[in-house]
């Protein structure tokens, strides 16, 4: 009896860890970038890679813009509820839209708007390493994954004609890029 009791709470706490994980794997964030092409109260379309996605939107979406913290400002000094999305996104502009998959239909937590609409979907991908290689175009880099697994991976870089975007410091004259980001590719 009293080792039914103490494996019963145990149960119940793996019941509902799974029940967790499986709900913070349907909340993934997601990306999405592309040009706004209808927009209303409560739904944004935006052209990803020549597909509508359609994102609904409510007071809980946050959006950043050029201007929109002043207006929100402007809005809050004069005792109104603040900007709408309308005020600051217009149908053409290009935006990064974060967005969650909410029983079945793709909420929008965060609209961006950016210089450009890219070439698709936002599913860019990271990694941590050591540099082994740099040649004209490409960079080699070795290192390992949290669970022990090492990986060695090679990555085609910028090309002649390339629109880019770099940050970086000014070291006694000389650029060190932080930064680079591929705003455009060249066309082939």
């Amino acid at each position: 009896m009293r080792r039914t009791l103490l494996a019963l709470p145990v149960v119940i706490f793996t019941l509902a860890g799974i029940c967790f994980a499986n709900s913070a794997a349907a909340q993934e964030s997601k990306k999405a970038r592309g040009t706004v092409t209808a927009m209303n109260a409560t739904m944004v379309t935006v052209k990803v890679a020549g597909a509508d996605m359609n994102f609904a939107v409510d007071d809980k979406t946050k959006v950043e813009a050029p201007g929109a913290g002043t207006a929100t400002r402007r809005a809050a000094a004069a005792g109104k509820a603040g900007v709408k999305l309308g005020d600051v996104v217009k149908t053409g502009d290009a935006v990064e839209v974060s967005y969650h998959d909410v029983g079945g239909k793709m909420q929008a937590s965060l609209i961006r708007k950016v210089s450009s609409p890219g070439s698709g979907p936002a599913d860019d991908k990271t990694s941590d390493g050591k540099v082994t290689a740099v040649s004209g175009n490409s960079l080699t880099i070795s290192g390992s994954s949290g669970g022990g697994a090492t990986f060695t991976q090679t990555f085609l870089l910028i090309a002649s004609g390339d629109t880019v975007h770099v940050s970086f410091r000014d070291m006694n004259g000389t650029l060190h890029a932080k930064n680079v980001r591929v705003m455009a590719k060249a066309g082939k």
